[in-house]
């Protein structure tokens, strides 16, 4: 692409989350992409050792995907959400329902990861107020945590180059301690042994607002985008705890962990831990085409069945909730899953996986690693005066060897698809060592 060309001018591109003027002057342009690999407009292969952005767990490419939709968009191509539906949404929920642990049997469905965050948040509130607790207006969340970047998620979220420019964001909100910086946890492979106490400080911050003022405390349950922080044993299970005692909801944000990232379904499984609400999107399809749900309690969802029945429950949704071409996408994501064995793959491929991450213990720079499923962290120390700069370093040079990153902080983040084989996870820490190794 000639970059001066007005046809293909880069400049009307206001792109996200990305340096616009470094990337301009340099574009890294992708134009194909098949399994295991993107095509660059150069003609290299790069190995997608992040799949896409944490949601083409299922590869790239795949013909019965290609094919569900070509048969959806010949078929219809849109139904609307409100007051009239299609048979394929009845079909998926009643799919997913069937597939999360518990009584999680209710599917509200939204466009992104970030919606399905303000959905269950909405959701959480209402639900208190329709039970007669409407003082309970307060949200938690969690240092680090990432909830998308709408303003409910923004606010309950962590990360403060997400939220400092954008004012006071949404009210009433508090945040409990993040999990990361126990030094007898470096290196740890999986949950780190230390830091479950770290819990209670949902319990400290239920005295501090009084706990009846709370409605629900929303975190991950593996920190992805803010670092790849694994919870310390029994941390997810005494949240459970506290909230349970204090009629709080707890919701997990599994945007990025369901459908196979931990080798189980989703972190519901991985953890045994029932929360009251889960938030999904990226792998739900695959990456391929926009879509989120949030799985409910049944409890959560029956309170809202209590009036008159031609009269609206919940007055949330959005234009493109259940559209019939996600619908027809994530169905056949679901069929892929499920044929090849994709949700629990993870876990046959776990060990060999955190041999490979922590093999690169001891190179220059490298101060911490920790991995989990089939996502891992390598964790720089950082440049002085230049936070994210060493990290950057090795996303392009990575790339220019012919390997996607994706870099959090000064923290390299890989999380590829489910479909890797041995092969693949050489080629990805053989080029990691290599660039880590040269580095100054």
């Amino acid at each position: 692409m000639d970059a001066k060309s007005p046809k293909n001018s880069l400049d009307a591109y206001w792109m996200p989350f990305t340096a616009n003027r470094q990337f301009k002057a340099n574009p890294r342009l992708f134009v194909g992409a098949q399994g295991m690999f993107y095509k660059t407009a150069d003609g290299r292969d790069v190995l997608d050792g992040i799949a896409g952005l944490w949601c083409c767990n299922a590869g790239h490419g795949r013909p019965k995907i290609v094919d569900a939709i070509a048969r959806q968009a010949a078929e219809m191509d849109y139904s609307p959400a409100f007051q009239m539906g299609h048979p394929k949404a009845f079909e998926l929920a009643s799919r997913l329902a069937d597939m999360i642990p518990g009584d999680l049997n209710h599917v509200f469905f939204t466009n992104s990861g970030s919606e399905s965050v303000e959905t269950a948040l909405k959701i959480a509130l209402a639900y208190h107020r329709i039970r007669g607790e409407g003082q309970r207006v307060r949200l938690i969340g969690r240092e680090k945590g990432y909830h998308g970047v709408n303003f409910g998620g923004m606010s309950v979220g962590g990360i403060v180059a997400n939220r400092k420019m954008f004012g006071a964001l949404v009210t009433g909100v508090d945040h409990m301690r993040h999990t990361h910086g126990d030094k007898r946890n470096l290196f740890s492979r999986g949950e780190p042994q230390f830091g479950a106490e770290l819990a209670d400080d949902l319990e400290r911050l239920c005295q501090l607002h009084d706990p009846s003022t709370i409605a629900a405390c929303i975190v991950e349950p593996v920190q992805c985008s803010g670092g790849v922080i694994i919870p310390p044993k029994g941390y997810l299970k005494r949240l459970r705890e506290i909230c349970d005692r204090h009629g709080i909801l707890l919701i997990f944000d599994e945007v990025i962990t369901a459908f196979g990232r931990l080798g189980t379904p989703f972190a519901v499984d991985y953890f045994g831990v029932q929360p009251d609400m889960v938030t999904a999107a990226k792998g739900l399809t695959s990456g391929v085409i926009p879509m989120g749900a949030v799985f409910a309690r049944s409890k959560i969802h029956d309170a809202f069945m209590q009036g008159p029945p031609n009269a609206i429950e919940l007055f949330h949704g959005y234009t493109y909730s259940a559209n019939p071409m996600a619908c027809a996408t994530a169905l056949a994501v679901l069929d892929v899953y499920q044929e090849e064995g994709l949700l629990t793959r993870g876990a046959s491929l776990a060990g060999m996986w955190a041999d490979a991450v922590h093999s690169l213990k001891g190179l220059p720079h490298v101060i911490d690693i920790r991995n989990i499923g089939l996502v891992a962290a390598i964790e720089l120390e950082p440049i002085a005066d230049k936070p994210t700069a060493r990290a950057f370093e090795v996303f392009l040079k990575c790339y220019e060897a012919g390997l996607l990153v994706r870099t959090t902080g000064d923290t390299i983040a890989l999380s590829p698809p489910l479909i890797l084989e041995q092969k693949h996870i050489d080629q990805i820490f053989d080029i990691l060592r290599r660039v880590l190794s040269a580095l100054a």
